[in-house]
C-alpha cells in the first residue's frame, strides 16, 4: 500500500515539494512517520489513547528534524473541522478506519473539505464485494454463503464491523468533490496468512506479486482490502 501511495504522490506533485499531510486514524503512526521521514509536514489524528502513546514514543526516537515535521493530535476523525481549516492539506490519509464507522459519508465529506484543490485523498477499506473469499478459502462454507448478501463481518479482533463496495464509494467520492482517480487491491493472495506468520525468505517476490495483482484485473477485485485514491477538483 505504501508503494501505491508513493506512486500517486510522485505522479501528482512536483518532486521535492514538501507536502502537508493529514493522517486520520493514524494508529501507531506507521504511514505518518514514513512520510515525515520522506520530508513532508505530517499531522496525525487518532482517538485511541493507547495508539497515540505508541506513536508519540516512536516519534520521540526520531531525529530532531523529523520530530519537528510531525505533530500528533488526540481526537476523532469525524471532527476534522474542529481542528483544521478547509483546504489545509495536500494529502489526506484514512486507512483502516471506515470499517469502524457506521455512517461513513459525513466523515468522508469532512476529509474532502480538508483537501486543497488537486489534493489527494487515500482510503483503505474492507472490500465489500469479496467478503466470501476468506471464509470460502478456509472451508467455512456457511460463513461464505452468508457473506454474499451483506457488508457486515467480524474481524480478526472479534469486532463486528462493516465493509464498503467499490461502486458505492465511487459514487460517494464523486458527490463530495473528490472523484475516484484510481484504485488498487491490497492482500490479494496473503489475506489468509496468520497474523503471527513469519515473513518468507523471498518476501520481495511476495511483495512484487501482491503489487502486480493489486493493479491487475480480475485479481484486484477480489482483494481483501481496497485502496482508493480520490482527487479534489
Amino acid at each position: 500500500m505504501a508503494r501505491q501511495l508513493d506512486e500517486q504522490i510522485v505522479g501528482r506533485f512536483p518532486v521535492g515539494r514538501r507536502l502537508r499531510v493529514l493522517d486520520v486514524g493514524m494508529g501507531q503512526g506507521t504511514q505518518a512517520l514514513r512520510l515525515a521521514r520522506a520530508g513532508h509536514q505530517v499531522t496525525g489524528l487518532e482517538q485511541d489513547a493507547t495508539m497515540v502513546a505508541v506513536a508519540r514514543e516512536s516519534l520521540a526516537g526520531e531525529p530532531e528534524g523529523i520530530r519537528e515535521r510531525m505533530r500528533i493530535i488526540e481526537g476523532d476523525g469525524r471532527d476534522t473541522g474542529v481542528h483544521f481549516l478547509p483546504g489545509s492539506f495536500d494529502v489526506v490519509l484514512c486507512h483502516g478506519v471506515l470499517m469502524y464507522v457506521e455512517e461513513p459519508d459525513p466523515l468522508l465529506a469532512g476529509l474532502a473539505r480538508m483537501l486543497a484543490p488537486g489534493g489527494l485523498l487515500s482510503l483503505l477499506v474492507r472490500n465489500g464485494d469479496a467478503l466470501a473469499i476468506r471464509p470460502g478459502l478456509s472451508g467455512d462454507w456457511a460463513g461464505a454463503l452468508a457473506a454474499f448478501d451483506t457488508v457486515s463481518y467480524s474481524n480478526r479482533l472479534g469486532l463486528d464491523v462493516r465493509a464498503d463496495r467499490l461502486k458505492d464509494l465511487t459514487s460517494t467520492l464523486s458527490g463530495i468533490g473528490a472523484p475516484l482517480h484510481t484504485w488498487y487491491g491490497v492482500r490479494v493472495f496473503t489475506d489468509t496468512a496468520a497474523d503471527d506468520a513469519e515473513a518468507p525468505a523471498d518476501v520481495e517476490t511476495l511483495l512484487a506479486v501482491e503489487e502486480k495483482a493489486g493493479r491487475t484485473d480480475p485479481y484486484r477485485g477480489v482483494a481483501a482490502l481496497l485502496h482508493l485514491c480520490g482527487v479534489r477538483g
